[in-house]
């Protein structure tokens, strides 16, 4: 019964939640950082994240009439869209 418990150096979880972290890795090299520099680091990758794709207005009315279709269908299955 006494092997099932943890050790007496294992800290309990409780406690590790509660803990502030003050220092991290870089996620590029794996250098250790201070709060401050990760916190930098973690916004300049932000910025650099590529814009989102810019969908043509066409496509976006074309997904449009699509899901509009596909809503009429539930409520009127009998009708034909095939053309």
């Amino acid at each position: 019964m006494v092997e099932a418990l943890p050790p007496p150096e294992d800290m309990p979880e409780e406690i590790l939640r509660t803990e502030i972290i003050t220092e991290a890795r870089s996620p590029i090299d794996g250098k250790l950082l201070s709060a401050a520099e990760y916190a930098e680091l973690i916004a300049s990758l932000q910025l650099d994240s590529p814009p989102e794709p810019m969908v043509s207005s066409d496509i976006k009315y074309l997904l449009f009439l699509l899901r509009l279709r596909s809503q009429i269908r539930l409520i009127l299955p009998f009708l034909d869209f095939s053309f």
